[in-house]
């Protein structure tokens, strides 16, 4: 499979994509509760969506991290992502003129890691995590966000899955390229098409 080495993979529809998050059960059952981040969520701090299935389980350990126990899919707007990518600006120098000036300003950060296998391992491509702050955290809990659901079930049915040593391909979701226009590619630092 030929992957280009910054793009966006994702489980998505017409309306929404989805996004993965990682939490104790104090934040995730209210969360899950209300269909929105309430307390004792913060908004005041940067919040961290990643698209990626397996990346989110590389963080969170299968859901056995401390403070990560719980894992949440967030189906988020497509407008509101779209606005988060426009939004953004990327973690690290892109060698670009002006970046200092677009991090201070910017709510939204963009970091590409290398993407995991099942067995945490790196990729030789990677994965967007997408940090919120200021607006852009307000904008998820009160506007983009659609749904929320407790995925932590599934999580651990596909760690016990390969720990067994079976394939899990049919337990993973479905994720595929996101469009993305030209200027949300370059905005991101994508890989372009």
């Amino acid at each position: 499979m030929n992957v280009p080495h910054r793009q966006i993979r994702a489980a998505y529809t017409d309306e929404s994509i989805t996004v993965y998050q990682a939490y104790d059960a104090a934040i995730a059952a209210p969360a899950v509760a209300a269909q929105r981040f309430v307390a004792p969520f913060r908004m005041e701090r940067m919040t961290w969506i990643k698209p990626s299935f397996l990346w989110m389980m590389y963080r969170c350990g299968y859901a056995t991290k401390p403070g990560q126990e719980r894992v949440l899919a967030i189906s988020l707007s497509r407008e509101g992502f779209a606005w988060a990518l426009a939004h953004s600006c990327l973690s690290h120098d892109d060698g670009r003129p002006g970046w200092p000036a677009r991090l201070r300003r910017s709510p939204v950060r963009i970091q590409w890691d290398p993407e995991r296998g099942t067995g945490h391992e790196a990729l030789p491509y990677r994965s967007i995590q997408i940090g919120l702050s200021g607006e852009a955290v307000r904008r998820y809990v009160a506007e983009w966000t659609l749904g929320i659901a407790d995925i932590t079930e599934r999580v651990r049915e596909v760690h016990a899955a390969l720990r067994g040593g079976a394939d899990v391909g049919a337990l993973l979701p479905v994720e595929r390229p996101y469009p993305l226009t030209g200027e949300l590619e370059e905005t991101i630092g994508a890989t372009p098409r």
